[in-house]
């Protein structure tokens, strides 16, 4: 029996919990449904496959919940936050699908991997913390936290002031395998949710959990060249990769080479913020002896699947 290709899927947190929704648990439920559709398109499209998804909106809720009842109930540190973003998001999202495939009859089970991915304790990304995370607190809440747990608070923008946290590139995935022999025995795979939840090797040679954020796409990127998928594929908020964003020449890119998306990188056309975690993504991934990334939005995901739209990279 020929064996199937593997697409591995990496999407935001928004996708699931958008800005312009109040975050009510139906509205997220209603939401996976509407991402489960697409999934299982690429499993009608004979791929068995990977999802990764954010959880930016949904840990700093829940990390706001736990500010605002921290007189009568313990908060977690942001590593255990990630694990139960991963559970409850992989909860929504795998309910959703396997109904979806219980209607279209397509026989397929769904797994949830609560992902631990390693980071280098000694990366440089934790001597300059700058990732906001959670909610705004007052400067005398501030400062208290920072004397009491050692955070490091700025003060953003008037708005208050907030903890930041490292944002180290991640190094391993620590189940790779068992995710690896899900998705090969046809199981869909729901993995590295938040990129993952971000452990270091100590002295002793055993894992540890660090408050830090591991960008997705990173870790979709690692999890792919890992598994070895055939096609990775990154959602995000617009069709297709432009040069010159945003100004009067901006051109949309159907196909991009390698070597032509890290000259433009390099240029500055992919800022840190927006596009360019994916670019680089995509880079590590074909360097590493990845078939092709394509790059687009949910919406146009059905027709890039065909070329009819999205950007490619490859080799």
């Amino acid at each position: 029996m020929k064996k199937k290709k593997i697409a591995l899927i990496a999407f935001g947190g928004n996708a699931i919990l958008p800005e312009t929704q109040r975050g009510l648990q139906e509205e997220q439920m209603r939401n996976a449904r509407e991402a489960a559709r697409l999934m299982v398109h690429i499993v009608r499209k004979g791929f068995d496959l990977i999802i990764v998804h954010g959880n930016g909106p949904q840990v700093g809720n829940l990390l706001i919940q736990m500010e605002e009842a921290v007189t009568k109930v313990p908060p977690f540190s942001l590593e255990v936050c990630d694990a139960m973003t991963e559970g409850s998001m992989g909860f929504m999202l795998e309910r959703a699908i396997v109904n979806e495939l219980r209607v279209r009859s397509i026989d397929k089970e769904v797994a949830t991997v609560v992902t631990q991915v390693v980071v280098d304790k000694d990366d440089p990304a934790f001597e300059k913390p700058t990732k906001p995370v959670g909610p705004f607190y007052t400067k005398y809440r501030a400062l208290q936290l920072a004397r009491e747990k050692k955070w490091t608070m700025v003060e953003d923008a008037g708005r208050g002031y907030r903890k930041v946290v490292a944002s180290p590139k991640p190094i391993d995935v620590v189940p790779k395998w068992v995710i690896r022999d899900l998705v090969q025995g046809g199981r869909i795979v729901i993995a590295a949710g938040g990129g993952g939840i971000p452990v270091i090797i100590n002295g002793s040679g055993l894992f540890r959990g660090v408050e830090a954020v591991i960008d997705k796409d990173y870790a979709a990127s690692l999890l792919a060249r890992e598994v070895k998928v055939d096609l990775f594929t990154i959602l995000t908020g617009i069709e297709r990769v432009y040069v010159n964003f945003g100004k009067p020449d901006q051109r949309a890119v159907d196909v991009l080479t390698v070597e032509e998306a890290q000259r433009y990188l390099d240029e500055g056309q992919f800022p840190a913020g927006s596009m360019g975690p994916k670019i680089k993504a995509a880079i590590e991934y074909i360097k590493a002896g990845g078939r092709e990334v394509l790059i687009t939005s949910a919406g146009h995901l059905k027709a890039a699947l065909i070329r009819r739209s999205g950007t490619r990279i490859i080799a």
